[in-house]
């Protein structure tokens, strides 16, 4: 029998949970769980907020549109937080929520966009991201949402990070050794990873990050990757390496 049940109902609530508090939902919500999904009162639902674990809540109605949902009971307590940082440059639009969706999925802790010499997208819609987080926490039985940064430029990042943080630096002119002897001393938790723009990194901030202590340069292969798909790629071997899955 599989561990979780990914047909049962489940929203993200932006409000603390314990047991028998009402909650009025929200308009977008109450549309969603009656409309959408046509469930109602007593239908049992899945709510998370992202600090107090997993809750199964029951459904009732306020008014003629409105809903309410009340916490009956923890079924799984808030993880601890065991991913990456995970760094990027923006992308446009639908490639960029695919890759907060999977960076999500991947267990990324918190998603710093920086701005790097060829980044093509200097603006960022924070608030479409954390949409594009919950939307993935909802649809996968995650419960730790990450923590999403302004943008900033590259070097400010750096400089934001301890000396001790270990950075998995995606370099398509890396070497092309094992990854996974590369990363078999970091833990997930402790390191940050970055993946560049379409065109790469320039020579000087390639320069300003070997010469960074703890930075492991890390290849993802023979082939170009677009930014998206190294996403994927570097967060899986992040955490094959040296995170959860092992």
């Amino acid at each position: 029998m599989a561990k979780y049940d990914f047909r049962a109902p489940r929203v993200y609530l932006d409000v603390p949970l314990a047991a028998a508090q009402e909650i009025v939902l929200g308009s977008e919500q109450a549309h969603y769980l009656r409309q959408v999904m046509r469930l109602g009162d007593g239908a049992e639902v899945l709510v998370f907020n992202g600090r107090d674990g997993e809750w199964i809540a029951r459904l009732a109605a306020a008014g003629k549109r409105g809903a309410t949902m009340v916490p009956r009971e923890q079924i799984r307590p808030q993880p601890e937080t065991f991913g990456p940082r995970y760094a990027f440059a923006p992308l446009k639009h639908a490639r960029l929520d695919y890759m907060v969706q999977k960076a999500v999925e991947m267990g990324a802790a918190r998603l710093s966009p920086v701005v790097t010499q060829f980044t093509q997208v200097n603006r960022m819609n924070l608030d479409r991201m954390r949409a594009n987080a919950i939307e993935a926490a909802e649809q996968c039985g995650i419960l730790a949402l990450p923590a999403i940064d302004e943008l900033q430029p590259l070097q400010a990042w750096l400089a934001s990070l301890p000396a001790s943080t270990p950075i998995v630096f995606c370099d398509e002119d890396a070497p092309e050794t094992s990854p996974l002897d590369a990363l078999k001393n970091v833990r997930a938790s402790d390191a940050a990873v970055l993946i560049g723009p379409e065109g790469g990194f320039s020579p000087e901030e390639r320069r300003l990050l070997i010469a960074r202590d703890n930075v492991i340069r890390l290849s993802l292969g023979p082939r170009i990757l677009r930014a998206d798909t190294a996403a994927v790629a570097a967060l899986a071997l992040v955490q094959a390496a040296c995170g959860g899955w092992r």
